[in-house]
């Protein structure tokens, strides 16, 4: 937490929303722990915790945010739906290498990866660290230095993000693919 602070003081603004199943104590843990860090760091860092997180509240952080921040434990990466939607908004994402970001990323053009790129047998014996390492060399040397000293890379990125990932990350895509290979439905040349 304290080089999180020092790299990024005054320099970024961190909105969480979700929602924790009425049995998921592990979920609720997480929630409290967030609040209570919240509280710790003050101004240096502010902290927004949206409650009672819902499809509206959802539409309006993939549309407004500058940067989609997804930290999963690997392998547990359901899908990143949500990381998909920001990028119709030409949000870039910043994630572990787990579900879709495995094939949407690319370093530096669409955004950019939390960790070493993922095998088999790393999976069995994980270095968490890792990640948290690379989390914060990439804030402090990649990220935070383009949004505010390069914007003109940023809007670059944004525009390849859209391009790139918002037209193959698609509902389209998914039910074509998915009549095609489930029920050799052909589109060709429609």
């Amino acid at each position: 937490m304290k080089r999180l602070l020092e790299v990024t003081s005054g320099k970024i603004q961190l909105v969480f929303a979700g929602k924790a199943h009425p049995k998921d104590d592990g979920g609720k843990a997480v929630l409290q722990r967030l609040l209570s860090a919240s509280q710790k760091v003050g101004e240096m860092i502010p902290i927004v915790f949206l409650e009672n997180y819902d499809m509206e509240k959802g539409a309006m952080i993939t549309q407004g945010v500058d940067l989609w921040l997804n930290t999963p434990l690997r392998p547990r990466e359901a899908s990143g739906t949500s990381g998909m939607k920001c990028t119709l908004n030409g949000v870039m994402n910043f994630s572990v290498l787990d579900g879709w970001w495995i094939e949407g990323w690319i370093e530096d053009v669409t955004g950019w990866s939390i960790g070493p790129d993922p095998t088999e047998s790393e999976m069995v014996h994980y270095d968490e660290s890792l990640d948290a390492n690379d989390l914060y060399d990439k804030l402090e040397n990649k990220i935070i230095p383009t949004y505010y000293n390069n914007r003109e890379k940023w809007i670059w990125m944004m525009q390849r993000t859209i391009a790139m990932n918002g037209s193959f990350f698609n509902t389209h895509r998914v039910v074509r693919e998915y009549c095609e290979k489930a029920y050799n439905i052909s589109f060709r040349g429609m």
